[in-house]
């Protein structure tokens, strides 16, 4: 026993003889001591904290503070115990459930700050290059695989369970698992090798090889998923997103995305005027950029049109759609007004009569008759 321990039994046993009144005493006592130390903490150190420029130890102390007002408050009642004389069954129980109460509230609390440490590095690209953006769910998912180990581990101490044959069946018990699992395990280090070569990230817009186009609203370690322009989620393995082609519209140098506008016209058509139409519609339309400039080009001739394209860019590649919509929309009324006309196939059928056999009409002949 501890010296202070002892020096505190001394001091209670003065105020009260029986070990009950003395273990309710140690614990109204580190009750008013977590309320001390919670009044010390929100009045001065929260005040302190809040003249710095930083925000950080802003969310550590919120982070903190109730895990060390229980661990005192845990810490007393732990002290009541050992002052009350239980049985030894029975104070091993009661041990072995403050200490993991304790385990899983600073398992927790290390988590938290963990990963605020990460989000904090993570937005200084300059100087982590490994830790960004895109890279942040990867590392706080491997600081919870870490924390939650290490919680198992010290839980099973805190029982007094021998963990030496528990690692020796683990390994056992993990090839099993690997072999019963490889479907998931493959989705694993899938999702692994996503969040760190990043193929694409949150909010981009991909098309899959099997024609499915979505925005990426969750990349998880198991699965990804896209939200369709339906609205409907699609939830697709990881093993088969590091396996497939993949589109990523949001891709590039630049998030803008360029249009192709198909458009025939007919044959004798000025198409300067229509060069220009094209073009004023697309540079007068809200939807469209202006940088890089609207441009058209004179693709083939057709079987019964003149084949030309207008490209065009957007902000973004979720807007397409409506950007097609409004652009063909405009180009049909504009060609109405200019007189321009859209041709459509058309097929000329020529019938040829043909003529009777020689003969067959000489007086005298069976079809004269």
């Amino acid at each position: 026993m501890a010296f202070s321990e002892t020096k505190l039994f001394e001091i209670v046993a003065r105020i009260a003889p029986h070990r009950f009144v003395q273990a309710l005493l140690i614990i109204i006592l580190f009750v008013i001591v977590a309320k001390i130390v919670d009044l010390i903490i929100s009045k001065f150190v929260s005040r302190l904290i809040k003249k710095t420029r930083f925000t950080i130890d802003d969310d550590l102390l919120a982070i903190l503070h109730s895990p060390i007002l229980i661990s005192i408050n845990l810490l007393g009642l732990g002290l009541a115990a050992d002052r009350i004389g239980l049985p030894d069954a029975i104070h091993f129980i009661t041990s072995g459930v403050l200490k993991t109460i304790a385990i899983l509230i600073w398992a927790k609390a290390i988590f938290g700050v963990l990963s605020l440490i990460i989000a904090v590095v993570s937005r200084d690209n300059r100087r982590f290059k490994l830790f960004q953006e895109h890279t942040r769910p990867l590392f706080i998912n491997l600081m919870l695989v870490v924390v939650f180990g290490l919680s198992i581990y010290s839980i099973l101490l805190a029982w007094d369970i021998d963990v030496t044959a528990w690692v020796a069946s683990a390994g056992i018990i993990g090839l099993a698992i690997s072999f019963a699992a490889k479907d998931t395990l493959a989705n694993l280090f899938a999702g692994v090798f996503i969040l760190a070569d990043t193929p694409y990230k949150l909010n981009d817009m991909i098309v899959l090889d099997s024609g499915e186009r979505g925005l990426v609203t969750h990349i998880g370690i198991r699965s990804t998923r896209i939200l369709t322009r339906d609205d409907v989620e699609i939830t697709i393995p990881n093993a088969i997103m590091g396996s497939t082609k993949i589109i990523n519209e949001t891709g590039g140098p630049a998030e803008y995305y360029r249009i192709r506008i198909k458009v025939g016209v007919a044959y004798g058509s000025d198409i300067d005027k229509v060069h220009a139409v094209l073009t004023d519609v697309a540079g007068n339309h809200p939807m469209v950029r202006r940088t890089p400039e609207p441009r058209v080009r004179f693709r083939a001739f057709g079987d019964s049109s003149l084949d030309h394209e207008l490209l065009c860019w957007v902000d973004q590649p979720v807007l397409r759609g409506s950007a097609v919509h409004a652009l063909n929309t405009a180009i049909y009324k504009r060609f109405l007004e200019e007189k321009i006309e859209i041709p459509f196939p058309q097929r000329d059928l020529h019938i040829k009569k043909a003529g009777r056999p020689a003969g067959t009409d000489r007086p005298g002949t069976a079809a004269a008759r």
